[in-house]
This record gives C-alpha cells, sequence and structure tokens, in this order.
C-alpha cells in the first residue's frame, strides 16, 4: 500500500467504527480502533495490527488475520474496559473503551411459594450440577471467526422478555434476566443466529428444559432455552440460518417461547444489541 492511500483507508475504517457503535472512535494509534463508549451489554469488535497480542479485562484474546478483536461488557459493568495491545515489534500500547450505563427495569412479585424462591437441597444440588456443565461450555477459546457475522434473530415473533431486567420475588433479588425472550408458537423452527460449533446440548435440565450453546467463536457464543426438540448434538457444526431445534416450553417456563442468550465466556451480552448491528 502506497503511503499517499493509508490515510484515506484509516478514515474510512474510522467512519466505519462510528456508523457501527454510533460514536466516534477512541484511537490508541492510526491502527488501532475501537469505540469510543458503548452500552452496558454490549458485544465490541475492535481492530489491532495483525499478529498483535491482546489482553481484555486480565485475559489475552485471539486477533483474526485481520486484526479483528472481540469482546463483551456486562450488564453491571461501569468502569472503562481497558485494552493492553502488544504490536509484532513489541511495542506495547493502551486503549479503553467508555461503558455507558442503562436503566435496568426491576418489578417485585410477592406471595411466591418458598420452594419455588429457594428449592429444596436435592433440587438446589441438580440445579448447581447442571449450571456447572452449561458454564463448562462457555469457556471454550476457539479461533472460529462466526461472532463476525451479521447475526440473524432465530425466530420470529413477539419479544416477550428483554435482556437485563430484574424481579424480587419475596424481597429475595433474582437473578437479572440473561437475554433475550421470543414468543412464538410450539415447534416453530429455531435458526441459527451466526455460524459455529455445538458446545452443549441436553433436552432435559431442570430449569432450562432443552438447552443448546452454540459457539461462535473468540469466547462469544449463543444458549438456546426451552427447546421442545434438539436437532444437534455436540460436535455438530452449524451454519448460520441452520434449524437447530424446536420452540418449546420445556423447564421452567409458563408458555411457548425461544430464551436466546449470548456470552463472552462468563459475561453475559444482550443479543438485541447484537443484532442492532445487522442494519449499521
Amino acid at each position: 500500500m502506497t503511503l499517499s492511500r493509508r490515510p484515506l483507508l484509516i478514515v474510512a475504517l474510522l467512519a466505519l467504527t462510528a456508523l457501527v457503535f454510533g460514536r466516534v472512535p477512541s484511537v490508541a494509534a492510526a491502527d488501532i480502533v475501537f469505540p469510543e463508549a458503548v452500552p452496558q451489554g454490549a458485544m465490541v469488535i475492535g481492530k489491532v495490527p495483525p499478529e498483535s497480542r491482546v489482553r481484555i479485562a486480565g485475559r489475552q484474546v485471539h486477533v483474526t488475520d485481520y486484526g479483528t478483536v472481540v469482546f463483551g461488557v456486562g450488564r453491571d459493568a461501569s468502569a472503562p474496559e481497558q485494552i493492553e495491545i502488544t504490536r509484532p515489534d513489541g511495542t506495547v500500547t493502551h486503549a479503553s473503551v467508555g461503558v455507558t450505563p442503562r436503566d435496568w427495569p426491576i418489578s417485585r412479585v410477592d406471595g411466591v411459594p418458598s420452594k419455588t424462591v429457594s428449592p429444596p437441597k436435592k433440587l438446589a444440588e441438580r440445579i448447581a450440577r447442571e449450571q456447572q456443565r452449561v458454564s463448562a461450555a462457555r469457556t471454550r477459546n476457539d479461533d472460529r471467526i462466526g461472532f463476525t457475522e451479521r447475526f440473524i434473530q432465530p425466530v420470529e415473533g413477539r419479544i416477550s422478555g428483554r435482556f437485563g431486567r430484574q424481579r424480587i420475588y419475596n424481597g429475595t433479588p433474582g437473578a437479572p434476566h440473561s437475554g433475550m425472550d421470543i414468543a412464538a408458537p410450539e415447534g416453530a423452527p429455531i435458526k441459527a443466529p451466526a455460524s459455529g460449533v455445538i458446545t452443549f446440548a441436553d433436552p432435559n435440565l431442570y430449569l432450562t428444559g432443552g438447552t443448546v450453546l452454540l459457539d461462535h467463536g473468540f469466547g462469544i457464543s449463543s444458549n438456546f432455552l426451552h427447546l421442545s426438540r434438539l436437532n444437534v448434538a455436540v460436535g455438530d457444526h452449524v451454519k448460520q440460518g441452520q434449524i437447530i431445534g424446536r420452540v418449546g416450553s420445556t423447564g421452567r417456563a409458563t408458555g411457548p417461547h425461544l430464551h436466546w442468550g449470548m456470552s463472552w465466556f462468563s459475561t453475559r451480552i444482550d443479543p438485541q444489541l447484537v443484532l442492532e448491528r445487522r442494519g449499521q
């Protein structure tokens, strides 16, 4: 690339980043591009020199051949995310991404049976074992790049539950909602929102019923809960749009719907924010 064309390429890259994130990007150096700030629950994609080594939140992350990196910002994150980039020549540069707060709705529900809020010991142990299995699948760190695709909504329907909302049962705070609920008819086909490999598949978890995890690479994964049928097994490689299962109401669900969650390793991110990148 000639010197005369290089500044034009940098300007174009900065403009693209501004369109994706809606903010002017923060640039630690001309060839390092991250958004200035993102909302809580965001999936963040940035650009560094190829063959760099990158640490985010104390974790060394993969870098694509083109210099792309990705990470997630949690629901309750507040401090800027710190990024350390070691270039191929060994020089170290730092960048940061600010986090903008969101207004999370909180509702109170009283009169819930105590065994629902605090399940009996034997049942609580089963739930803990199942959650540990799911959590272990989220530790995967493949260098596949399905996360770079423009995600599609896995099933059409009304959004009946949003990421981040929280309920307080009989005065005891429940865990914040970790994904988006999509109301859809029983048996409706569920499509892979982006390509990846199946890392977990179980038709009978106590809380979430039919459960599937799809790894998109670099720690980014999707989970699909309450399925009535699983069309995939652990180790299957799936393409975007492929049918992975059917909508159901298995586990602790009050009606047929799909719970679609996303994570960066153990950090939960908002699928709706990921979808909003499609038109930008």
